[in-house]
């Protein structure tokens, strides 16, 4: 199949999915299209043998489709862009310190907590699979999906401030899960070597501060084009050209491709730009984007959903993709809890805010393209497993009961708590 028939076929599915939802479950729109495409593709996993169309179909299409690479160096950026571009640089700034925290310190503390606890329940369940191996899994696993959390945030009754302070931290940590993952990732490829801390370090300053600067320099030249212009065509195509310029060089410098779109999209959208002073183009341009947001939403839940084909965990390892679960609720809550206790007021998160922190910690498809992208090794089944379990399960049952979560938690804060908004 070409590449126009692969994205034919997934723009019909996505709008099938669509309709169901929106006409018979009426569930927020990432919620109910990931849910139905797990249901129609475990349907054909457990019909394969009887109804085999629907399984060949759905399985060849997943082999015509590199998820790891569509995700990473092609939809993320549109959809990160899209994302920062709406975020208010303000309210950031107000919660900086909290944000900063959680998606440098955080991330660490979650990955090795989650490593040192999957090792031990794997040993528990005589399924071997080595420590550092472990480590890999918590690296992925342990950052917080910019895609996800805005989908499962729409339509949440959190408060402002721990809204800004998860959807930040899920646009920057990125940077030092992606950084964990790969130093563990050449640890192994390097069979037992030592990787050296200035190696790690250059490596982190290289994908973090490259992209960042990258993103940066970039949206500075295109914010002075778009200032000179008041057309809303141009400022589109100036935009677009924007996200797919960064993505290439990003990826081609071996820069963070989410840094670097997430500091275009904060700084194009928090200046104003054309010779319109009311403010209209920068609307505009902000409904483009939230429709690109949508509509690449949608077709990625899907994609999501229909992977279940090519997992195992539907003969194998339930009960460590169960633990997997609890697990990275423990280590999310601890790694919150940690600073914390020790940051509080830094932090203006008190310790009612680390329940709804923890619960609104949601996995997605960022986490998936990484476990995909681990070379095949006989510990690779179950951490596709297991990652894409956790994905499951934080999208759905964390997204669907957010609110609920939110409301006892809240609930239990006093009513002169500086936290209340």
């Amino acid at each position: 199949m070409d590449t126009f028939i692969i994205t034919t076929i997934l723009v019909v599915v996505s709008a099938v999915f669509s309709f169901i939802n929106a006409r018979f479950f009426k569930l927020p729109g990432a919620i109910g299209v990931i849910s139905i495409a797990v249901v129609v593709s475990v349907i054909a996993v457990f019909t394969g043998e009887v109804f085999p169309v629907l399984f060949k179909t759905l399985t060849g299409l997943n082999n015509h489709i590199d998820f790891s690479q569509t995700l990473l160096n092609t939809m993320l950026g549109f959809l990160l862009f899209a994302s920062a571009l709406r975020f208010n640089w303000g309210e950031l700034k107000k919660q900086i310190g909290a944000v900063f925290i959680l998606s440098t310190v955080g991330v660490v503390l979650s990955t090795f907590i989650f490593g040192v606890l999957f090792n031990w329940l794997t040993n528990l369940v005589k399924v071997e699979i080595p420590f550092i191996y472990c480590l890999l899994f918590g690296a992925l696993i342990s950052p917080t999906d910019p895609v996800a959390v805005s989908a499962v945030l729409k339509k949440s009754n959190m408060p402002k401030h721990l809204e800004t302070i998860i959807t930040g931290e899920s646009l920057f940590n990125d940077g030092i899960g992606l950084i964990l993952f790969v130093s563990v990732l050449e640890y192994i490829s390097q069979t037992g070597d030592q990787v050296h801390p200035s190696k790690i370090a250059a490596l982190f300053a290289q994908e973090v501060f490259g992209g960042i600067a990258l993103g940066t320099f970039l949206a500075f030249i295109a914010y002075r084009v778009m200032r000179k212009v008041d057309d809303f065509q141009t400022l589109v195509m100036v935009s677009l050209a924007l996200v797919m310029g960064i993505s290439v060089l990003a990826n081609k410098l071996h820069l963070s491709i989410p840094l670097a779109v997430v500091s275009a999209g904060l700084l194009i959208g928090n200046l104003r730009f054309g010779k319109d002073p009311s403010g209209k183009l920068n609307d505009f341009l902000e409904k483009f984007w939230m429709i690109i947001d949508e509509l690449l939403n949608t077709i990625l839940f899907v994609m999501i959903g229909l992977q279940i084909v090519m997992m195992p965990f539907l003969t194998h390892y339930w009960l460590i993709c169960i633990g997997a679960v609890l697990i990275i609720l423990i280590a999310r809550g601890l790694s919150i809890s940690v600073p914390v206790v020790f940051l509080r007021r830094t932090l203006n998160v008190n310790y009612n805010n680390v329940g709804i922190l923890t619960w609104a910690g949601v996995r997605g498809g960022i986490s998936i393209a990484l476990a995909l992208s681990i070379p095949n090794s006989r510990y690779k089944e179950v951490i596709e497993a297991g990652c894409y379990f956790i994905v499951i399960f934080s999208v759905v049952v964390q997204g669907l009961t957010l609110n609920k979560v939110t409301d006892i938690f809240v609930k239990k804060q006093p009513l002169h708590s500086p936290q209340l908004e």
